[in-house]
Formats: structure tokens, C-alpha cells, sequence
């Protein structure tokens, strides 16, 4: 049993490059309420929050960077390459990530929770979950893909590869292990499986959710899974013709890093909005819209859906990414609460990274903050 009363607790670990992320969207498609644990340590020493000035005292002012904040990669490569220094951090970091943790799941209303920590095990977090999953991938997988997908030098890759436990240990402490070396739909398959296997019937809302009824000509808001894959594909070539025709497969893939809400007319895709949330921060990063439907009706219509979403969730800040010619409908953007920003104008460090990793080429970025209360407010 979790110790959180009525929430059954998914708890997801995986060593570094083994796809715990895509698995934890994954559950949250189908349901659940995923908080990155691994995120939320990162949180734990911005300037001013509480394990800042503990990590500063212990590792010397040579960890921060020119503007004042604590250097990750610098102090990555010190405490990856000392044991000793790795759990000094931890000691420092793991009791602030609790009380978040803590935090976060009394506040969600969703009876399924999903905590993704690559500590899961050695943190003692995994007493504390209802169910203990496990990513896999061998150990040229992961180094591919810290590579290829985080762009990290072959020497940093291998250093924290090989600084973390044998995954064998934490197969062999699993209730479910997802097998994360094929296809999107392979992994969609486990985890829909691992659901099915783990998660209580009264807590595991239906997968598939039918098509909300309206009224002829009126729009309808719904939340896309996989299986919308073709009809989202179709969109996208027809209203912005890639020079390469989307996939469904494409699409699905798309799916182990966002979520889409699409918007229909008598049963007809006409928009959508793909988006995610990460580490409290909602970022909407693609927008089509049918040249035939009213922007100042269809915007705010996705827009507010989001950010109710986004509530739900949690979220602290919602970042919209968006062409320059939609930007210009001030008037628009105004009555919904936006305003037009640059990334380093962000005040605060955890949203600052979620505009530079998530802005795509060629758009501006829209801000608006959702909550005044943050996890792990600066002190």
C-alpha cells in the first residue's frame, strides 16, 4: 500500500537513457498523474531555493555559473565521478524532492499517480509505491541515445552509464519491466499491458474515452491518444504540407513526448494543439488551425481547455509557441492573459529552461502564470 491514502502510486525507475520519461507519458495518456522526481531535484538548487546555499557551502562557488546559479554539468561530472560527492549532493537534494513529492500528491485528483526517479530503489521511494516499474535498454542503447538525443560527449555518457547500479538489480526489484528498444507502439503495448496487470479496476479511468456529442456546427474539444495518429498526420500535411508527409507512425512517436487536444466540427478534425508539461510548466509548441474556422473563437476555445488541463496538472506557467503572424492578434492574446516574452526574461530558472529546450525555430514565445504558490518557492 502507498502511503497516500486513496491514491494508488506507480513508482518508475530506469537507469539514465533507458526511456523512463516516455513510459511516464505514456501512463499519463492513459490516466495517471506523473511527477518527475528527477526534475524536481534540478529545482531544489535554483538560486535561492532551499538546498542552493547547502550545495554552494559543500562544493565551493566553482559550481556556479557567471549569472549566480549552481553549474549543472560542472557539478554532474565532480559528483559522477566521486561516490562520496554523489551522496553528499543526495543527502542534501532527496528530502527536498519528498516533501515536493509529498506536496504534489495530495494536491492531484487523480487516483493514479506515476513518480519517475532514477532513485527510486536507493531512495527508499519505492516503499512508499503500490507498484514499482522498470525501464530497460541494453547498454548501447543508452549511449546512443544520450548522444544522439541529448547531444552529451561519448565521454559523458559512458561516465554516468557506468556510475549507476547494474539495471539487473533493478529488473529484479520490478513488478513490470518495459523492454523500451522498438517501436513506439511495442512500448504503448507493454505499458497498456502493465496497466491492465497493475492498476485496480475502480482507480484506472477508461483508455478509451468515447467522442463527446454536440449539437451540428458546434465545436467539440477532445483530449488525442494514439489511435487519433492518421487523423492528426492528415491535418498537419493539409494545412502546413511538410516537405515530408507525416505519418501515423510519426505522429505516435510525437506521443511519447506531448499530448494533442483537436478540436472538431461535426465529426471533423479541423485544429489542434500539440502540448506537454514538464516539470510544472505547460508549453504549447504546435498550433494548426483550419484557414475556415474564426481564430479569435478557435484560439481561446484550445487555449482555455489547456490551461484547464494544465490546472489539473498542476502547473505553475503556461509558455505558447506560436508563428509571428498569430502573435500579432494582440487584442486576442491580451483578454486571455498573454504576454509576449523572451526566455531570459523569465524569472524563474525552472521556466526559463522549459522555454529554451521546448521553443521550436522560427516562433515567439507567449506567458502567462498560472498559479501564484510554486513547489519549492525560493527562500
Amino acid at each position: 500500500m502507498s502511503k497516500w491514502e486513496g491514491k494508488f502510486v506507480i513508482g518508475l525507475t530506469g537507469n539514465i537513457g533507458t526511456g523512463k520519461s516516455v513510459v511516464r507519458r505514456m501512463l499519463e495518456h492513459l490516466g495517471a498523474y506523473g511527477i518527475d522526481a528527477d526534475a524536481l531535484a534540478q529545482r531544489t538548487y535554483a538560486r535561492g531555493a532551499p538546498g542552493y546555499q547547502p550545495i554552494v557551502k559543500q562544493f565551493g562557488h566553482w559550481v556556479l555559473t557567471p549569472d549566480g546559479e549552481i553549474d549543472r554539468g560542472r557539478l554532474g561530472r565532480l559528483v559522477f565521478a566521486d561516490a562520496q560527492a554523489l551522496a553528499i549532493l543526495e543527502e542534501i537534494i532527496h528530502p527536498l524532492v519528498d516533501q515536493a513529492i509529498d506536496f504534489l500528491v495530495k494536491r492531484s485528483i487523480q487516483p493514479v499517480i506515476v513518480i519517475e526517479a532514477i532513485k527510486l530503489l536507493e531512495a527508499g521511494l519505492s516503499q512508499k509505491c503500490d507498484s514499482v516499474w522498470v525501464a530497460f535498454a541494453p547498454k548501447d542503447v543508452q549511449l546512443a541515445r544520450l548522444t544522439m538525443r541529448r547531444r552529451m560527449s561519448k565521454a559523458d555518457s559512458f561516465q554516468r552509464i557506468e556510475a549507476q547500479p547494474e539495471q539487473e538489480l533493478k529488473v529484479a526489484a520490478a513488478q513490470v519491466v518495459i523492454n523500451n528498444v522498438g517501436s513506439f507502439e511495442d512500448t504503448w503495448r507493454q505499458v497498456v499491458a502493465g496497466w491492465k496487470q497493475t492498476v485496480p479496476t475502480e482507480a484506472a479511468a477508461p483508455s478509451e474515452q468515447p467522442e463527446p456529442a454536440v449539437a451540428k456546427g458546434e465545436y467539440s474539444i477532445l483530449r488525442g491518444n494514439p489511435r487519433h495518429s492518421a487523423e492528426i498526420a492528415a491535418l498537419f500535411n493539409r494545412l502546413e504540407k511538410p516537405a515530408r508527409p507525416l505519418t501515423a507512425q510519426d505522429i505516435m512517436e510525437k506521443f511519447g513526448e506531448k499530448a494533442y487536444l483537436l478540436l472538431k466540427v461535426d465529426g471533423s478534425l479541423k485544429a489542434a494543439v500539440g502540448w506537454q508539461v514538464e516539470n510544472l510548466v505547460s508549453r504549447a509548441t504546435e498550433m494548426v488551425i483550419d484557414s475556415d474556422l474564426p481564430t479569435e473563437k478557435v484560439i481561446p476555445a484550445l487555449i482555455q481547455e489547456m490551461e484547464r488541463a494544465s490546472r489539473v496538472l498542476q502547473c505553475e506557467a503556461s509558455l505558447i509557441f506560436t508563428s509571428p503572424k498569430l502573435v500579432k492578434q494582440d487584442t486576442l492574446w491580451q483578454n486571455l492573459g498573454y504576454v509576449r516574452v523572451l526566455p531570459e526574461s523569465l524569472k524563474v530558472r525552472a521556466w526559463q529552461d522549459a522555454a529554451r529546450e521546448s521553443m521550436p525555430e522560427g516562433t515567439l514565445m507567449l506567458f502567462k502564470k498560472l498559479r501564484e504558490d510554486r513547489v519549492l518557492r525560493p527562500i
